[in-house]
C-alpha cells in the first residue's frame, strides 16, 4: 500500500511517518494506565516490531526504485 502510494507520488518522508511508530509513543503506551492489559502491551509490541519491518521494506524498495526504473 505504501509503497504505491510512493509509485503515484506521495512524499517519502510523509509515507516514512506514516509507517513509522516512533520509540516515544511506544513509551507512551507501554507506560499509560489505561492500557494496564498485558495482553494489549505485548499486541502494542508486536505492532512496533510489525511496523518496523514494514519500514524497512519500504526503505529497500524506494532505495532500489531509480534502479528498477533504468533497466525496464
Amino acid at each position: 500500500m505504501f509503497y504505491g502510494l510512493f509509485l503515484r507520488g506521495h512524499n517519502v518522508e510523509s509515507l516514512r511517518r506514516d509507517i513509522d511508530v516512533p520509540m516515544e509513543l511506544l513509551k507512551k503506551w507501554l507506560h499509560g494506565h489505561q492500557y494496564d492489559d498485558e495482553l494489549f502491551r505485548d499486541s502494542l509490541k508486536q505492532l512496533y516490531h510489525y511496523r518496523k519491518q514494514v519500514l524497512a521494506i519500504f526503505d529497500q524498495l524506494v532505495l532500489h526504485e531509480p534502479l528498477r526504473a533504468h533497466v525496464q
